[in-house]
């Protein structure tokens, strides 16, 4: 996947919020997207961004060794 159609599916993310309009699916049918996402693309350059998951805030870090450290 190319970096413009990262952003374009970021876009519509963004302006189409998915959580409350999905439904329950068992996990042996679950599909997993096989694109990788860099952290580049996700900090843009910041060492901290905050995600937003079902009504809770994380906040994703790298930390000075260059590992990711997630917390509520």
């Amino acid at each position: 996947m190319n970096p413009d159609q990262l952003e374009a599916d970021a876009d519509t993310m963004r302006t189409h919020p998915s959580s409350s309009s999905r439904l329950p699916v068992e996990p042996r049918q679950r599909v997993f997207p096989s694109d990788i996402i860099p952290t580049s693309l996700l900090f843009q350059g910041h060492q901290e961004i905050l995600i937003s998951h079902q009504g809770e805030h994380y906040r994703l870090r790298i930390t000075k060794n260059g590992k990711l450290i997630l917390t509520k």
